[in-house]
């Protein structure tokens, strides 16, 4: 890629575009995901104490588009379950987004390029 070879000054402004958006995208969807972690996070908080208390309450998940009735024992796993997989692909996501970070970086410093202020 960029960094394996220099970088003429016609690509330069390309390249540096490039990372940009790359670099925007990953950041946009973090901040989705972040947005989701958290509703789970709080539909968890609500939900964790009526487990003991009321596991047979009705309640309605989403799926899909569809309002669908189950209780509060049958969605209390499914919501831990989607909350871990939406914190590893978050976890995933950081780490992809530091990693363009520091290749950007490096570029940036091998082909000589100001950031614009």
């Amino acid at each position: 890629m960029a960094t394996k070879q220099s970088t003429n000054p016609q690509e330069a402004p390309i390249v540096f575009q490039r990372f940009r958006t790359e670099l925007q995208g990953l950041a946009q969807k973090i901040g989705e995901l972040e947005s989701e972690l958290e509703e789970h996070a709080l539909v968890l908080s609500t939900v964790r104490p009526l487990v003991s208390s009321e596991p047979e309450r009705v309640c309605y998940r989403m799926i899909g588009g569809t309002l669908v009735k189950r209780t509060v024992k049958d969605v209390v796993p499914n919501l831990e379950t989607t909350h871990t997989g939406i914190k590893d692909v978050l976890d995933s996501l950081i780490k992809s987004y530091k990693d363009k970070e520091m290749e950007f970086e490096q570029w940036r410093r091998e082909a000589g390029v100001q950031m614009p202020r």
